[in-house]
């Protein structure tokens, strides 16, 4: 266990770190900051580490596990009256304990916190239903992305919902595939899909996580169609200064109470619908459920110092250098500036690394980790810059999200299905909690630095993070395909001779080529 921890240590140092660059270097020329809170930032980058590495440790030994063995017996039992409640509760429940979507409802002025947490959660429940029925009856993953999404935008384009809701929905249904969320549903997933072991398991281990972002966008936007359709302001609480780093230290331990009860309250209740479900149908062995508890140990405790270091040591400084960039000479620097933290910053979520391991796990390398990694990062770098585009001229965010998920949309016409689905996951595992930390704040920062309205411009930075990985990672499927034929090697000129000593068969699904040598054996597929 001690091996493996330092493992994910020595991971999560190599994907920390550049992004710490960037902000060092900014810090050190075009946005001066007081020692102390750089301080605060060098301390919550420690954190970040840590934290990292103990939560994925705890994912592969803990959630993932109890996601596939719960998926693969609900599928066992084929009864969906029995499927069909479990998949919504488990849906609520690691929703509601996302912490992620706790930090954006926390900082949304349009609605109540807890309601949106709990509609939120109730949207993943819902849509988690109809991913299994989708797996359980072979849908087309594609065609179920273009009747919902189609939906979305309707409703989102509908004079029933205000100007204000719009982004604030698109940002939840990026929230909620965070740290906890992802590696249980997947693993959900994974479980599901194992069962049948026919030759469409693999793709249907994936789009879950995708589709389960849409129920959170359709519910919120159902929230803003029951209230009043007035604009929101927001007034921005700007960060706590410190005369000392003793007091910014202190802020560190301050606040470590507040995350332990936090994320205790957030995992509690997955542990105890794990229990009730084991106790009633999976009854595992002692060694199995001392793993699972050991993993869930590093899980909590990897969640809580992660969530302390980018609360506090993150989301005062990416809120500082929003308001110093925009309130500048060179507002436009934001851009590029937004687009460089992007590009790095993804590569520290949480999630990306159970993604990454996962996808190159269930396709057997065929789809690289590092190749993974480079598209999500150039999306993100992409969406960030039109986010800080948005929060300086104030364009609608519908200019952007309506064409961008048209266009991706298409092109899952023109891809293997499994980088469709692995697109679309990524697309909401790309906005985890750096997002909501860092990101979002840089975004609210400059937007007040601007005048603008936080509201309806710096509120979206977390939906267009998770639009803009569609289209990268399905560019990457067409890349693939596109090698694929240019690798197929021309069938070679033989004769009669040749032909009866390699006898040519095909398979019983008609798809692939197998040459038998004299005695009757496969020598080539």
């Amino acid at each position: 266990m001690q091996k493996n921890l330092i493992a994910k240590i020595k991971e999560s140092l190599g994907s920390v770190l550049p992004v710490t660059a960037v902000v060092f270097l900014l810090t050190v020329t075009i946005v001066p900051v007081s020692g102390e809170l750089f301080f605060m930032f060098f301390v919550g980058t420690v954190m970040l580490i840590v934290g990292i590495g103990m939560f994925t440790l705890g994912a592969d030994t803990s959630m993932i596990i109890i996601g596939e063995k719960i998926g693969a017996r609900l599928t066992q039992s084929r009864k969906l009256g029995l499927i069909f409640p479990i998949c919504f509760i488990i849906g609520v429940l690691v929703t509601v304990a996302e912490p992620d979507l706790t930090v954006l409802a926390e900082q949304t002025p349009i609605v109540d916190s807890q309601v949106m947490i709990w509609s939120v959660g109730i949207g993943v429940g819902i849509f988690l239903v109809l991913a299994f029925l989708r797996i359980f009856l072979q849908f087309r993953i594609s065609v179920l992305f273009i009747i919902f999404y189609s939906i979305v935008f309707i409703f989102a384009c509908s004079p029933l919902i205000s100007a204000d809701f719009i982004p604030a929905a698109f940002d939840s249904g990026g929230v909620t595939t965070g740290p906890i969320t992802v590696p249980f549903i997947m693993a959900l997933g994974v479980g599901l899909s194992s069962i049948r072991g026919d030759k469409t398991s693999e793709e249907d281990s994936f789009g879950l996580v995708a589709l389960c972002s849409i129920g959170p966008i359709i519910t919120v936007l159902i929230l803003g169609a029951m209230n009043s359709t007035e604009s929101f302001q927001q007034e921005l609480s700007h960060p706590n200064s410190y005369d000392t780093i003793s007091q910014a230290f202190g802020e560190f331990i301050d606040s470590f109470p507040h995350y332990f009860k936090e994320v205790a309250s957030a995992i509690l209740p997955v542990v105890i619908f794990f229990l009730i479900f084991d106790a009633i149908f999976l009854r595992l062995d002692r060694k199995t459920m001392l793993k699972i508890f050991v993993g869930l140990a590093f899980t909590y405790m990897g969640l809580v110092i992660f969530l302390t270091g980018a609360n506090v040591g993150f989301m005062p400084l990416g809120q500082y250098i929003g308001e110093s960039l925009a309130g500048g000479r060179f507002s436009w620097v934001l851009i590029p500036v937004g687009m460089l933290i992007g590009y790095f910053i993804v590569s520290a979520e949480p999630a990306v690394h159970v993604l990454k391991q996962q996808v190159e796990t269930i396709t057997e390398g065929r789809i690289s980790a590092r190749a993974l990694g480079t598209s999500l990062a150039l999306g993100v770098a992409v969406s960030v810059g039109i986010s800080m585009l948005r929060v300086i001229t104030g364009i609608s965010i519908m200019w952007f999200l309506i064409p961008g998920y048209a266009l991706s949309l298409i092109v899952t016409f023109f891809v293997p299905t499994i980088f469709t689905s692995v697109a679309f996951d990524a697309g909401g595992v790309a906005s985890g909690p750096l997002t909501a930390t860092f990101l979002l704040p840089l975004a609210m920062g400059a937007c007040s630095a601007e005048g603008g309205d936080i509201a309806a411009n710096a509120f979206g930075i977390v939906a267009m993070v998770a639009m803009t990985p569609l289209l990268t990672i399905q560019i990457l499927g067409l890349i693939s395909r596109f090698k694929t034929v240019q690798e197929v090697p021309p069938i070679p000129q033989t004769d009669t001779a040749a032909v009866q000593a390699f006898p040519i068969t095909l398979d019983e699904s008609c798809d692939k080529v197998i040459i038998l040598d004299v005695s009757g054996r496969s020598v080539s597929a």
